[in-house]
């Protein structure tokens, strides 16, 4: 039996985070700060649906202000990846990498038996980006990082992986999926889980959407659970859309 749910924008959860209040974990000027809305969440941060399979958080953020971001803080048996919308991000950590990603640009990081990583925005212009939590499917890997690009030119019009088992897509010790589509025209896009016990978590990052028959609108999302195939019905509009798969 197919289960859904809806989460609209407004009913994200929220969160405004300066250097001013937590100066240990926020890095940047007291004027800066992050605001994060919030799909899912954990501890005080959680409001609102409190995971979803094997995903932890889906977070949307901007960083305002030179500077700000996130100090260098450390992960255990967690995969964070982040999916840049605009402007820049620094990413650093302790596996070595220190990376400046621009708009369509993600990394999956897998913390595993320990790592730490610090994300900040060194310039003027504000960043946006998704962040993604899950929990691995052992505890204690060997900590990894990988880095991506959604090409708009190569990959538009149609469902793209990013992250999963498919060739040219990062691979992460979990059985989760994270599909882009990013479209100019309107059309009918099919997604098929790779099981239908499997559940997909679909994000309007820009424009409308229907899927399956769900009208989902700028930030709206939409979980469903116990479907072969997810039916995606775009305008004639832009749209962006954001799918996670993930066993449950």
């Amino acid at each position: 039996m197919t289960e859904t749910f809806v989460i609209r924008a407004a009913e994200r959860g929220f969160d405004r985070l300066t250097a001013k209040d937590n100066p240990t974990y926020v890095s940047g000027h007291p004027d800066g700060f992050i605001t994060r809305h919030s799909s899912f969440n954990f501890h005080e941060y959680q409001s609102g649906r409190a995971g979803f399979g094997h995903i932890r958080v889906f977070g949307d953020e901007v960083f305002t202000g030179a500077g700000t971001g996130y100090s260098m803080h450390p992960h255990h048996n967690f995969i964070i990846c982040a999916f840049v919308l605009d402007g820049r991000l620094t990413h650093l950590n302790t596996l070595g990498h220190i990376d400046e990603l621009g708009r369509d640009d993600f990394y999956a990081f897998s913390a595993g038996s320990g790592g730490q990583h610090c994300e900040v925005n060194i310039r003027a212009d504000n960043m946006n980006a998704i962040y993604l939590w899950m929990v691995p499917d052992a505890l204690y890997h060997q900590p990894g990082y990988q880095l991506g690009h959604f090409d708009r030119a190569t990959q538009g019009n149609r469902l793209v992986q990013l992250i999963g088992p498919e060739p040219g897509a990062i691979p992460i010790p979990q059985q989760i999926r994270v599909s882009r589509l990013i479209t100019d025209q309107a059309g009918i896009f099919e997604y098929h889980p790779a099981s239908p016990a499997h559940g997909v978590y679909t994000f309007v990052v820009e424009g409308e959407a229907a899927c399956e028959d769900l009208v989902l609108r700028r930030r709206d999302s939409a979980g469903i659970t116990g479907a072969e195939t997810i039916r995606i019905e775009t305008g004639a509009g832009p749209a962006d859309l954001l799918l996670v798969e993930t066993a449950m």
